[in-house]
This record gives C-alpha cells, structure tokens and sequence, in this order.
C-alpha cells in the first residue's frame, strides 16, 4: 500500500509537470522553445538510447543479495549445534550460497565487537593512547575481560587485538570511551556507520555485545558490517591470529602483561575446517 502511494504521487507530480510545460509551450510569447526531434539529446528517446551518458552505479552491485531461504541439505534442528539465522555468500562474484532466517532480528552478542572495530579503524589512529576509567571496570565472573583497572593505559592497536582476539568486553569499553568522548557517543558512531551500509534492521546500544533488548541485528547486515571490516588490513590481519600476547602500563606505570588464545575455534585450530575451505578469521 505504501508503494501505490508513492506511486501516486508520483504521477501527480509528473502530470503537474507535464501540464507547466505544455502551458509554456502555449504562451504568445514563450520564453524557449523545444521542438520534437529523435536526434536531439534532450528528449525522451534520446535520454533513454543515449551510450555516452553515466550511469550511477547501484548500491547493491557488489553485495550478495537475498531474496528468500535457501536450504540445501540436511538441516540442523535442535541441539547444541542448532541455529537460528544463517547466511553464506560468495564474496567473489556475490552468489547467495545458502541463507535461513537471514532478515531475523537477533542478538548478536559478541559479533558486535566487529562494528566496534570496524568504527575505531575509521576514526582513530593504532597508536592512539587509551585510558582505562570506571566505566571500563568489569567485575562479573562470567564476563569476558582482561581485568582492566582505572588508570590503565594501551595503545588502540593492543586494544583491536584483544577485542577481535580474546572478545575483551571491558576493552570494548576502553576503546569506546577514548575514540569518542563517551561510551553512548562511540554507539551513535557505531549505528550511524550501520546504516550507511545499509543495515537497516539493526541498533545497537553498547560497543561489546552484552545482552540488551534494544540490541539487535540480523544475518544479513552482519554480512554488511563484517565485508566492510574485511576491507582492513588491520582488521584481517588481526583475526587471523591464533594467539596474542601484550604489556600495558598501570596507573602506577607497572607493567601488566596478558596473553591469550582466539576464542574462534577455526583459527585457534580446535576444529577442523572444512574440505576446500580456507578461514582467515571471524567472530
């Protein structure tokens, strides 16, 4: 319904149009003439047939587009191994390989720590020196964290390693809070970013992925935020890794250091990656 209306208006404006210039044509005294004639270059014809004239290019000419499930195969129901959305494309030639569920709104926990880097990349130089505050404190045992203290210091590239590497929540915090002035300015950042590259079915309300109701996305504008990132050395580079290690400086300026393995278990080489596939990372 929507796009009758539109469409009606449309043709409104157009006949709107179309009577101003035939009311013109008609003055005693017009102020231009446009007589019909196929080999001009301003009529309908013309502008239509016209092999010279630029063309913009579409939004969606390099992206994989879905238009419905495709399921090949046997599918995975219940279980630990079980799963609500999917999608696989073929990044080369922009196939659609398989999707489920691809426009579903879903929490995306700590898969948001891809935009997160993704808007730091673009907003922030690697040496850039962060300072930890309250608000980069985690105490929960069943939070993801390196333990950050007030007053700690890092550079932006030791906190892109241990985001993508170890999926810190806390450093998610830290870079937020030192890209942009504050936490909630970085996530306005993060959603103004989603939606210039079309992820329009997404918000996100914090830089870590921590469950919120307001926090959400889909598989499909997952594809859009982690294509963006992969066109990042920085960002592939740093994904790739299996292991990470590091040193930042207390308030004190006592050393800290922290090591740790990829949580993604393709990389980390726990799991078998499939026949003919090659994994350069992920989240």
């Amino acid at each position: 319904m929507k796009w009758s209306k539109n469409k009606k208006n449309l043709s409104v404006l157009f006949f709107s149009v179309l009577c101003g210039l035939l009311c013109a044509g008609c003055s005693s005294t017009p102020e231009f003439a446009m007589p019909y004639d196929r080999d001009t270059g301003v009529n309908a014809f013309r502008f239509e047939t016209y092999a010279t004239g630029e063309v913009a290019e579409p939004f969606a000419a390099h992206l994989a587009v879905v238009a419905g499930d495709e399921t090949p195969g046997e599918e995975i129901a219940e279980g630990s191994d079980s799963y609500g959305a999917a999608v696989l494309f073929n990044t080369k030639n922009a196939d659609t390989v398989y999707t489920r569920n691809a426009y579903a709104s879903l929490y995306p926990a700590s898969m948001t720590k891809v935009l997160t880097a993704l808007v730091a990349l673009e907003n922030a130089s690697p040496d850039t020196i962060l300072s930890a505050t309250e608000n980069c404190i985690f105490t929960d045992n069943d939070v993801q964290k390196v333990g950050l203290k007030v007053g700690d210091r890092m550079t932006l590239d030791q906190a892109l390693h241990l985001l993508l590497i170890y999926s810190a929540n806390d450093v998610a915090n830290l870079i937020a809070e030192n890209v942009s002035e504050s936490v909630e300015e970085f996530v306005d950042l993060m959603n103004e970013r989603a939606l210039k590259l079309g992820a329009t079915n997404s918000h996100f309300t914090n830089p870590h992925g921590l469950q919120d109701e307001n926090h959400y996305t889909t598989a499909y504008d997952m594809y859009l935020i982690f294509n963006e990132a992969t066109k990042l050395e920085a960002f592939n580079q740093i994904i790739n890794m299996s292991s990470y290690s590091t040193s930042w400086q207390d308030a004190e300026g006592e050393s800290v250091t922290f090591s740790c393995d990829n949580t993604n278990k393709f990389i980390r080489g726990t799991i078998n990656v499939p026949t003919n596939i090659t994994v350069i990372g992920g989240k």
